[in-house]
């Protein structure tokens, strides 16, 4: 009973997983600094220079922006719950785990007409589809997500604004796989809120869900006629917490948005499109890979693959829980199986913010050969990582990108 338990060591992982990715030195660094309060003027100072950061990532020039003091799932009960209200109809496309999330919150909210438009894991919905069952309907808001990581999916968002536009409908976007590391632009998209992740692309601590909104949404606020449900994730006085007022709220993680601060400083540092050509380097030379060890890829068509995270087939007769237990193991590298309809069917490889590097990605295919060829895959030898070279020669990438001293 009184035993004294051990010091916190916990073992360094390259984690190629959906999230969370590695930290750059420099955000542990932030994160090791002094608490101050929350209401210390230095502190509340700082609090306009991470939404004026967002703002730059989000490509935004919304006032309401700033980071929710949750996961990504808090993201989401914040941007359906603020516009519905009784007897509201909205849309909901469900393509996989987390846009089915969207929809179950939708549906707890009061009164509320969900309507669910959807495609199998591993495909989008169909823009048409979308537009008929909304046709003579009200629709509040078209909801979606960008990338849909229980899958690897990603959609083109411009097809579900022009339908949202139809209906006179919000656009609400769920970019926790897709911001800082594929190309999001709010105010050109037309994104009326658009919510995400700090620990995916970005590469900061887990726990907060950067968020913004537009002024449309704004006046919507001011007009509603019920409270919204939830009063945590009520925008309106958030708001005088990360508005001009800066009143209390809430304790903010006040580490994490230290933490959160110094990504989003490393993100501007490298330019968004640098960023984003990393990204789609190295999933081009990781799926090069997989394909030359003879694996398939779980999305089939290239240009609806989310970049961020990508799917691959499990092989007949290959335990998926094995093969990730020996890499985890043997090599310190952590990837994700599926879950839902698709568990014990794929792989999910992610390489997000951080973690996603050439370096990383030559040493994930060099182990996963081994672990593969341990499991009884016959795998051609070295042909994963030749055709990631191959695929990195032809990008022009020859430097280890992203790694920061």
């Amino acid at each position: 009973m009184n035993e004294i338990i051990g010091e916190l060591l916990p073992p360094t992982r390259l984690m190629l997983t959906p999230g969370p990715s590695n930290m750059d030195a420099r955000v542990y660094r932030a994160l090791s600094t002094p608490l101050v309060g929350h209401m210390d003027p230095w502190f509340i100072e700082m609090m306009g220079d991470v939404q004026s950061l967002l703002r730059r990532v989000f490509q935004t020039q919304n006032r309401i922006t700033f980071p929710i003091s949750a996961s990504g799932s808090g993201g989401i009960e914040a941007a359906v719950l603020n516009p519905l209200e009784e007897g509201d109809e909205c849309i909901v496309c469900s393509n996989g785990w987390f846009s089915e999330r969207m929809a179950v919150i939708a549906e707890r909210s009061p009164a509320v007409k969900v309507i669910r438009v959807e495609a199998p894991y591993g495909s989008t919905v169909d823009p048409e589809a979308v537009r008929r069952a909304g046709k003579g309907k009200k629709i509040k808001f078209v909801g979606l997500a960008h990338g849909e990581t229980s899958s690897g999916v990603v959609h083109r968002l411009a097809d579900f604004r022009q339908v949202a536009d139809e209906f006179g409908a919000l656009l609400v976007v769920d970019a926790v796989a897709t911001l800082a590391g594929m190309p999001l632009d709010i105010d050109r998209e037309k994104i009326d809120i658009c919510f995400s992740g700090s620990q995916k692309a970005i590469s900061a601590p887990p726990g907060m869900s950067p968020i913004t909104v537009n002024t449309g949404v704004e006046e919507l606020m001011r007009a509603r006629k019920s409270p919204v449900p939830s009063w945590y994730f009520d925008f309106t006085p958030i708001m005088t917490m990360w508005g001009g007022e800066r009143t209390y709220h809430h304790t903010p993680p006040i580490s994490l948005i230290y933490g959160m601060r110094e990504a989003l400083r490393l993100v501007l540092e490298e330019g968004l499109e640098a960023r984003w050509e990393r990204h789609r380097n190295n999933q081009q030379a990781l799926v090069a890979g997989l394909e030359a060890m003879g694996l398939e890829m779980f999305v089939p068509d290239q240009a609806d693959r989310l970049i961020t995270v990508t799917g691959v087939k499990i092989p007949a007769g290959i335990d998926d829980r094995k093969v990730r237990l020996q890499l985890l193991d043997e090599f310190n590298i952590e990837i994700a199986g599926g879950f839902g309809p698709v568990k014990g069917k794929i792989w999910r490889v992610g390489l997000m913010g951080y973690s996603s590097q050439n370096t990383h990605v030559l040493l994930f295919l060099a182990a996963f050969e081994k672990v593969l060829l341990d499991q009884g895959l016959r795998v051609p030898a070295g042909a994963g990582v030749a055709a990631a070279i191959r695929s990195y020669q032809q990008a022009g990438q020859t430097a280890v990108a992203g790694a920061r001293k």
